[in-house]
């Protein structure tokens, strides 16, 4: 079968070669995103694989029907940006990646926790210019404050199991209480209990019409004054407007960020020698107390190894199976 790869960047060349090898699938890698002006250069291509901020709308959808496209790959586990309907309408089947690995995410939330708290980025800069002056740089010990998560999927209870680790209380909510949450030692609640109660708030729940700026002004009053609040999910989980009169109130007193709701005109390129037009996410970079990191928290070798062996083999899958038989497929999005 043959490949296209959309926003392919050199580390998802290196694991998707190496992991082809044993797969002998055609790909050919674009640094494009996909949109409603690139989807022509899937002409010819039996699979289009996809990331995170590529825009896969009814009508590039269209497109890649009316090209023969049979099957849409996310290399990722969200799949916000796809119109299922029209893909469904239009005979293209979906696939995903629904685990790759929980602790590159998890332990990136932590290394944002923990950087926040006790500003080792800002540290390191001062001693870089000889300054080894300790004010500004107060944290506090985590053993004993109350960690709440929103999400208890493969990645929040990852995250628990770390933040029990460290000593911490750790509130949990989702639609469904998992089997594994009270053995973790997870207490599962109501979201205004966790809002109430937390020191801490990381999200780790999918992007949905329900969850679509969950974190908004009415959410923020209701949190502890002086919370930490962390997203290493989807960026329109948060109203970002809300947030920043959050920061400037000083009801929120520490914001870890890796994802950004408009972040698809920024993240996954050097902007280095451009001045960013976004005066919202400008407006974020102004804070002392805000960390951004560019949708890096699933960049470990162990999850392109995963990201790369599952996409391929959801593919090898897809071939290998009647058309009756497609929505057998155990990662199809449905």
């Amino acid at each position: 079968m043959k490949i296209i790869f959309f926003s392919a960047k050199p580390y998802d060349q290196q694991f998707f070669t190496e992991v082809n090898q044993g797969f002998k699938f055609e790909i050919n890698f674009l640094e494009a995103h996909l949109n409603s002006k690139t989807a022509v250069l899937a002409q010819g291509y039996d699979v289009v694989c996809v990331f995170v901020n590529d825009a896969v709308t009814s009508e590039v959808l269209q497109v890649l029907a009316s090209q023969g496209v049979k099957l849409l790959a996310l290399r990722c586990a969200g799949f916000n940006n796809v119109d299922l309907k029209a893909a469904r309408t239009l005979g293209i089947k979906v696939v995903r990646v629904p685990a790759y690995s929980p602790y590159a995410v998890a332990e990136h939330t932590l290394a944002l926790i923990l950087t926040l708290n006790r500003k080792t980025h800002r540290a390191y800069n001062r001693v870089k210019e000889g300054n080894f002056a300790l004010n500004g740089l107060l944290g506090f010990d985590l053993h004993g404050k109350t960690a709440g998560l929103i999400g208890l999927g493969k990645i929040g209870l990852a995250t628990a199991r770390i933040l029990k680790g460290f000593g911490c209380r750790v509130f949990g909510y989702d639609v469904a209480e998992p089997a594994e949450a009270s053995s973790i030692g997870i207490e599962f609640t109501t979201l205004d209990q966790l809002y109430a109660q937390s020191d801490i708030i990381s999200l780790h729940c999918p992007l949905t019409p329900e969850t679509h700026h969950l974190i908004n002004a009415g959410s923020i009053a209701k949190m502890k004054k002086g919370v930490m609040l962390i997203n290493t999910s989807r960026g329109a989980l948060i109203y970002t407007p809300a947030v920043i009169q959050g920061l400037k109130k000083e009801h929120i007193s520490y914001l870890g960020l890796d994802v950004y709701e408009e972040e698809g005109d920024l993240f996954f390129e050097d902007l280095s020698d451009q001045v960013i037009q976004d005066d919202v996410f400008m407006r974020l970079l102004s804070f002392n107390n805000v960390l951004i990191t560019g949708h890096q928290a699933f960049l470990t070798s162990n999850a392109l190894q995963k990201i790369a062996e599952t996409t391929l083999q959801n593919i090898l899958d897809f071939k290998n199976l009647n058309p009756e038989n497609h929505l057998e497929l155990a990662n199809e999005v449905k």
